[in-house]
């Protein structure tokens, strides 16, 4: 019968705690900096802020360019409004009038 001695090593108690270590440390690195870690999600709230802004203002834009096609539809002609999108597309005005321009998009 063959038997082998082995000194006992002290290094062989450290192998599994150290593999331990080196997963957690792994994964913790990634919860904090991967693409979907701690900072990233910070910097997805930022952008969903922002873009809920961006909503309010297209929303109320889009609620004054309704307003606007409404008064411009077949049914309720509104005539002063007709008047007023003619002379801006024309660049046109009466010698009595005063022309206030102001700067927002149609």
């Amino acid at each position: 019968m063959w038997t082998k001695h082995h000194k006992k090593r002290k290094t062989g108690r450290f192998v599994i705690p150290a593999m331990a270590v080196a997963f957690l440390s792994y994964f913790g690195y990634h919860c904090i900096h991967g693409d979907y870690g701690l900072r990233a999600t910070e910097a997805f709230e930022r952008q969903r802020i922002a873009r809920e802004k961006e909503l309010v203002v297209l929303k109320t834009r889009r609620e004054h360019l309704e307003a606007q096609v409404a008064l411009l539809s077949d049914g309720s002609l509104d005539k002063d409004m007709l008047d007023e999108k003619a002379r801006y597309q024309l660049n046109m005005s009466r010698a009595d009038e005063i022309v206030i321009y102001n700067h927002y998009r149609n």
